[in-house]
């Protein structure tokens, strides 16, 4: 393996491990600031000190996971400049706006604000206080719309057109960037799933003093603020998830089938609820066991239960009765748009002016050779660098896994936030204590769940960078594989310690609860 493979493969490992450990601390942050939002305006409107009691409790606990993510995704960001300068140079003048506006109005409006939300009291008058938190929340939220935006770019290019001269990407509407369908949904799902963590963390936490009879007025109100708020944003999450699940059966076929290990496609697909996975498909049959849907599938991906949803098989050696070009074509046709881009720079330095005529016809949309050049060709850019059909495929098994995680727990928390809620309402909730245990026991649950989601998301998409444009062997820095490497156990070590750090502090206050002098 050359070194640059090596550098490839740390600098994949040292973002995944970045963004995993980034992403145990934003969904909390997103939900719970919402729900002190709520707990303070309850203070406000009644005056009752309890309310102040209990918002300054839960507001302690999303500081101390505000700092460290704040800590966590700094990193991430600068990762994009030193791991990944080449798919910086071809995407940043896209990539980069959203990222602008998220630090320029998202980020200064929460580090404004926060200092008011945890200093102000009894400093400024209790609406300023509260308009400061709200304002704290919105912000948070604001910065994953813009960060989601950024990525939903990756999963789905739009807006963009390509500079022959300077062999970048260039934005032409920034509204296509920022209300493409994926862009739109994948915020939806990603936030309101996160207002669910939140709520079950919110739910966990006043369970665990219930079992332990303590603070029982402070829990049995979190849980009937959490557990309704929770209750409606689950819902909406699974409403958001079908949505997904139709957007990805357009845009990345291959990552629809993947995580349903569909290798055959067929009319009428059904929905696998569970199944046991073959090491090794026999004969295009993925799977020892599966318990299935029948039609659900096409149902889901394109509302129409006979619908063909295509195989992985069909998406790499192609399928023309269902008009599915073959990979291996699409490697051709790629391969002659990167060697027509070369020719184009041997033509500059060689100051061959009849030549870059030539190619920048072929670029320009406006000619006929243009036209069909970037239909037939540049479509499949990204392609040109791949070696093999296969590497379009992504790792099926942890496709297939991860997303019934997700799907499966997030149908338990439905479940759990109903029943708490309901019981919780009848006032004899601290007597259902399996019930209390079960919420406990989600909190870890909600954290996987949620890897889950963004490991689907992101591991779906290789081996693309971009989607279809830019594989991810060539977007790294060219950079020695060691210091790649050498940050990817330091980020280990310092990430670990952080997270060791954030779970003792929050157990400590969790254990010591409200300051009765507050």
């Amino acid at each position: 393996m050359t070194d640059y493979l090596q550098t490839v493969d740390w600098s994949r490992a040292q973002f995944a491990l970045t963004a995993i450990y980034h992403w145990l601390f934003v969904p909390l942050t997103l939900g719970l600031g919402f729900l002190v939002a709520i707990m303070e305006t309850q203070y406000v409107r009644t005056g009752d000190a309890f309310w102040k009691r209990t918002t300054k409790f839960w507001m302690r606990l999303f500081g101390i996971n505000f700092a460290i993510g704040v800590a966590t995704g700094i990193i991430l960001e600068f990762e994009f400049g030193t791991n990944w300068s080449n798919y910086s140079h071809f995407v940043g003048d896209i990539f980069g706006a959203p990222l602008a506006i998220e630090g320029i109005m998202a980020f200064f409006m929460e580090s404004t604000f926060i200092a008011v939300m945890f200093f102000g009291w009894d400093k400024v008058s209790k609406r300023f206080h509260l308009a400061a938190t709200w304002l704290t929340a919105v912000g948070a939220n604001l910065s994953a719309v813009w960060i989601l935006v950024a990525n939903s770019w990756m999963q789905y290019p739009a807006g963009c057109t390509f500079n022959l001269d300077t062999v970048r990407n260039e934005m032409t509407s920034f509204w296509e960037v920022a209300l493409s369908p994926v862009a739109v949904n994948k915020f939806l799902h990603t936030v309101t799933s996160s207002y669910t963590l939140a709520a079950l963390f919110v739910v966990g936490v006043s369970a665990w003093y219930l079992l332990r009879g303590r603070e029982r007025r402070m829990a049995t109100a979190s849980i009937a603020v959490a557990s309704a708020f929770g209750l409606v944003f689950s819902l909406v999450t699974a409403l958001t998830g079908d949505r997904s699940g139709a957007v990805v059966a357009r845009v990345q076929p291959m990552k629809l089938a993947a995580m349903e290990a569909l290798y055959r496609g067929e009319k009428g697909a059904p929905l696998t609820v569970v199944g046991l996975l073959r090491p090794h498909p026999v004969n295009g049959e993925a799977f020892y066991f599966s318990v299935d849907i029948p039609k659900m599938l096409s149902m889901m991906s394109f509302r129409d239960p006979d619908a063909y949803v295509p195989g992985i098989y069909d998406l790499v050696d192609g399928n023309p009765e269902h008009g599915i070009l073959p990979t291996a074509e699409k490697i051709e046709r790629g391969r002659r748009a990167v060697a027509e881009l070369a020719r184009y720079r041997t033509a500059l330095d060689e100051g061959d002016e009849a030549t870059q005529r030539e190619i920048r016809a072929l670029f320009d949309p406006a000619t006929p050779q243009g036209e069909e050049f970037l239909r037939e060709y540049f479509a499949y850019f990204g392609y040109g660098y791949l070696e093999t059909p296969g590497q379009i495929v992504p790792h099926v098994p942890t496709l297939f896994y991860s997303f019934r995680v997700m799907v499966g727990a997030g149908s338990l928390f439905i479940l759990i936030l109903a029943l708490v809620w309901w019981f919780n309402r009848r006032g004899d909730l601290d007597r259902r204590r399996w019930l209390l245990r079960a919420s406990i026991a989600c909190v870890p649950l909600a954290y996987a769940a949620s890897q889950a989601g963004w490991i689907l998301a992101e591991l779906g998409r290789q081996p693309w960078a971009i989607q279809d444009m830019m594989p991810v062997s060539v977007a790294a820095s060219k950079i020695p594989s060691g210091s790649v490497a050498v940050t990817f156990f330091l980020f280990l070590a310092l990430f670990t310690a952080l997270l060791a750090a954030e779970v003792s502090i929050m157990t400590r206050q969790i254990k010591l609860g409200p300051n009765d002098k507050e």
